[in-house]
């Protein structure tokens, strides 16, 4: 069994592998707040077990191994977070960082009967695949809604942000998963979209807009 800080490194490196292809000593360093020094003996440590395999000038990757410690770490987390929504009555700004902790304390049995009291669920509160007992994890393709076009309407699906001042922000905007977002507008300059949702309108930033996926609705606004 793996201490904390150990799996936090194996599920960061998953989380970069995902993001930007690969973990590099000097991007983990920045993500897990640490020196490089720091990083790079954890990086030779994780290899020295089998989690991680090095490659040369392009940092390290999750071998099968360490992928299926990973996405069980992650579907952990995600079931907490469900659980903490639905049962607890949380919102959904307020339930990653106590799901931090939980997800580190959860027995093999635990993770089982949260996962049938839950109903098997297939997605977080924020429209994230949660990976399933055998640690295989859905592909679900979504469009960024910054892709979108005046006259597109597009169903959110996903925010791909755990920050707790990015959903509370949706939440004030009043936009959850569920939500259609109808594109009135899309300036040129900086991406800026004008969105008419549940009968008002609200402004959406380019750099937000990159975080929210959906499906695009038929028919358009």
């Amino acid at each position: 069994m793996h201490s904390v800080i150990v799996e936090n490194y194996i599920k960061t490196i998953y989380q970069l592998e995902n993001l930007e292809g690969r973990a590099t000593t000097s991007l983990l360093s920045e993500k897990m707040q640490v020196s490089p020094a720091t990083a790079t003996d954890m990086m030779k440590r994780l290899a020295d077990e089998g989690i991680v395999r090095h490659e040369p000038y392009r940092g390290v990757r999750l071998t099968g191994r360490g992928k299926k410690h990973a996405l069980k770490i992650i579907r952990r987390h995600r079931l907490w977070e469900l659980f903490l929504v639905q049962v607890l009555d949380f919102e959904w700004h307020e339930i990653h960082e106590e799901a931090e902790l939980l997800e580190h304390c959860t027995s093999e049995k635990l993770e089982a009967r949260l996962d049938e009291y839950l109903g098997h669920p297939t997605v977080d509160p924020h429209g994230h695949a949660i990976p399933n007992s055998n640690g295989e994890i859905p592909n679900i393709e979504y469009i960024p809604l910054a892709s979108a076009n005046p006259g597109d309407t597009v169903r959110l699906r996903r925010v791909n942000d755990d920050s707790s001042d990015v959903l509370q922000y949706l939440s004030q905007l009043g936009i959850e998963l569920g939500s259609d977002l109808a594109i009135v507008e899309k300036i040129a300059f900086d991406g800026t979209m004008r969105v008419r949702v549940d009968g008002g309108e609200q402004f959406i930033s380019e750099k937000l807009a990159n975080h929210l996926f959906g499906e695009l609705m038929k028919g358009g606004a």
